[in-house]
């Protein structure tokens, strides 16, 4: 498989919670991580809403596709995220919130953070202190910086190190 360049990520973190909320109600609720399986595939698809293409991400062998679900809605994916464990951080290839919680309409907040948050805590169960790296898209650098403590690391290469990742782990993890 030929190696593909990074495509800077380009997901709003709208708030940090310690779930996911409802916009309207501010109801939380939560939430489970698990891999994406080929047969959640037919409800990730471009003709769904989805911008990236999820089959390409799972058919990767390096790269491993986590959903984020409510407890009590298992079978409505909020969000995506496409990782690879590394010799020593955790890389994030693509995040993306379901259609529905993007944009001005959207149905809840803290999709992203959830996501980042859990690549965090993969980061810490492998031994990497909660190192993540992903490449932004350069308008985005600041926003990363104020919403989850990441570090520029040079031209649009994004970190997130040990004391960031505690921080967002104690978020949605510990609360």
């Amino acid at each position: 498989m030929k190696k593909r360049e990074p495509i800077g990520l380009d997901f709003m973190v709208d708030k940090l919670t310690n779930s996911i909320e409802n916009v309207v109600t501010g109801d939380a609720f939560s939430t489970e991580v698990s891999r994406l399986t080929s047969k959640d595939l037919k409800s990730v698809t471009k003709a769904n809403g989805w911008l990236f293409n999820w089959r390409s991400e799972m058919e990767d062998p390096v790269r491993e596709v986590y959903k984020l679900t409510i407890r009590q809605s298992p079978l409505v994916i909020q969000g995506l995220i496409s990782l690879q464990v590394k010799f020593d951080h955790v890389y994030m290839h693509l995040l993306e919130s379901a259609h529905f919680n993007r944009g001005k309409t959207k149905v809840y907040v803290g999709v992203p953070g959830n996501l980042v948050a859990f690549a965090c805590v993969l980061s810490f169960q492998f031994g990497h202190e909660g190192n993540v790296a992903f490449h932004s898209k350069t308008q985005l650098v600041r926003h990363y910086e104020e919403s989850l403590g990441a570090s520029h690391f040079g031209g649009r290469l994004m970190t997130l190190e040990t004391v960031a990742a505690i921080r967002l782990v104690k978020k949605y993890y510990e609360s």
